[in-house]
């Protein structure tokens, strides 16, 4: 034990560690409510026992990916695409259909996994990568540069779409595309150029890629007319509402709220796990959620604007991204003024690729804090 005391040391020195204090106190929050939300379930100790497992398997990537140099994996990129290409092409052969109807996840004896969530801090890295070697080339702002970028993202976003059929993780990246596009500095022309194409593009998308059910989800908040008596696409967002509100301040108690106690509500520990903390914890809760999340964000954001390199930079605006988006979209869920698109709440829902996930990520961000990495996982010393 002695001979690790000085790396402990060392870690807890220079690695970001009320990054991973606020992540971890998202998790344990989270695995309260998961606790309570699964009561009415069958063998409910079980989802307790997996998240646990999967909080424990993601602090241990935390560390890993806060001493590995992000250059190494960055160095690699070719490899890292690969790598996406072919855990999101397994989903054709393997994939299992989930209940919300797409065909996200691969399962194993008895262990799921969703490729999106694994593919998504590859695609950050390569993202970063890529943008960093054209800003150092001075060809950032060339129409040629634009092109290779947005053709990246379109490739990810079609093979999401075409082998998953799930929009709310495409929609992922689409977030993460614009917002360390925006980090790197590119011009506002390019910007609205970039609005006014998917402006034209989007009835072709609309009409031939997206399936009825897809549209219907995306107008539901919007159009009453499509669920008026909120009993098929809007049920989820209307016994959410029921819950939420009926938490007024200070909530039910624990595994106390009507709703969150019911089955009533499908996947109330996954991506309805706010609804159940508002009932249960009421508007309390609620805004300790979002302080959370937020304070999350603005680390991210702190540590990526403190960067030494571009790279480090991008990669910290990309997790960043990731954060604000499913956090304002899950939240929208919730309250029904954002379609219903499979979009877990960061650290607080069940599910272990996401947990796992969303630590290595923020393992990148305290990797860009950590710095000079130990020997074994510099990139001089590997390269």
């Amino acid at each position: 034990m002695k001979k690790y005391l000085p790396f402990i040391k060392e870690f807890t020195k220079r690695a970001d560690i009320p990054l991973l204090l606020v992540a971890f106190a998202c998790s344990i929050y989270g695995l309260v409510a998961i606790s309570s939300a699964t009561q009415s379930y069958v063998n409910s100790a079980q989802y307790t026992i997996v998240q646990i497992l999967a909080i424990f398997i993601g602090l241990g990537v935390f560390v890993f990916m806060t001493v590995l140099d992000a250059e190494i994996l960055a160095d690699k990129w070719g490899w890292l695409v690969l790598f996406n290409i072919l855990i999101m092409f397994s989903l054709i052969p393997f994939g299992v259909t989930s209940a919300t109807g797409n065909k996200g996840w691969l399962r194993f004896l008895g262990i799921g996994l969703q490729p999106s969530e694994v593919a998504k801090i590859a695609y950050i890295i390569v993202m970063a990568k890529h943008i960093t070697y054209l800003k150092k080339r001075n060809e950032l702002h060339k129409f040629k540069s634009v092109l290779t970028l947005l053709g990246h993202f379109m490739a990810m976003f079609a093979l999401i779409i075409l082998t998953s059929e799930d929009l709310g993780s495409a929609l992922v990246y689409f977030f993460i595309f614009i917002t360390m596009l925006f980090a790197a500095g590119f011009k506002i022309y390019w910007f609205l150029a970039g609005f006014a194409s998917i402006a034209v593009v989007t009835p072709l998308l609309w009409n031939n890629f997206l399936k009825p059910y897809q549209r219907n989800r995306i107008l539901a908040p919007y159009d009453p007319t499509i669920d008026p008596k909120n009993d098929g696409i809007n049920w989820q967002p209307y016994i959410s509402k029921l819950g939420l509100a009926s938490g007024r301040l200070k909530g039910t108690g624990y595994g106390q709220g009507q709703q969150s106690q019911s089955n009533a509500l499908f996947g109330k520990h996954t991506d309805f796990i706010f609804a159940v903390i508002g009932e249960e914890f009421g508007m309390i809760g609620c805004l300790i959620v979002f302080a959370l999340l937020i304070t999350l964000i603005i680390r991210c954001i702190i540590v990526g604007a403190r960067a030494n390199d571009d790279l480090g930079t991008l990669i910290c605006f990309g997790v960043a991204g990731t954060l604000i988006f499913q956090t304002f979209e899950n939240i929208g869920m919730c309250i029904g003024i954002a379609p219903v698109i499979g979009i877990t709440l960061p650290f607080f829902s069940y599910g272990g690729s996401s947990i796992v996930s969303m630590y290595a990520a923020i393992g990148l961000v305290s990797g860009v804090k950590y710095k000079p990495k130990p020997k074994l996982f510099r990139y001089s010393y590997i390269s």
